[in-house]
């Protein structure tokens, strides 16, 4: 209990001098709790890296990592009028590569949380390999 109520005054914290000096933070996670029509999305993107894909990713998703040194050129190939359903492993990097595609002119993104959360509002079954 302790530990928790550390972390929790550290990270409040963090964010509250993030905020002093301008920086923006990315914590959030799935920005919609109802299931979303699939029929209108373009794309689910998986921004994990390969190895974490590997243990279990939505079926059919594809996977660009956000921490690799390609990203920005795989995003750069995507149709930025498409939609996009973004997720990693608690959302946060989802939102991250969010706030970059934005800033890329893709306007119709959505982060889905985190690839337990992601399967929920997709339907979509999580697969290995």
């Amino acid at each position: 209990m302790r530990t928790l109520t550390f972390s929790r005054r550290f990270f409040a914290a963090i964010a509250l001098l993030a905020s002093f000096v301008g920086v923006t933070t990315a914590l959030t996670a799935c920005t919609t709790t109802q299931n979303i029509d699939m029929s209108t999305v373009t794309a689910v993107i998986d921004v994990r890296t390969p190895a974490e894909f590997a243990t279990g990713h939505l079926e059919g998703a594809i996977n660009i990592d956000w921490e690799g040194a390609t990203f920005a050129d795989e995003v750069a190939a995507l149709d930025p009028n498409g939609t996009y359903l973004l997720y990693c492993r608690s959302g946060n990097r989802a939102g991250q590569a969010q706030t970059a595609m934005e800033s890329l002119g893709f306007t119709d993104l959505t982060n889905i949380g985190g690839v337990e959360e992601a399967s929920t509002v997709t339907g979509i079954a999580i697969v290995t390999g």
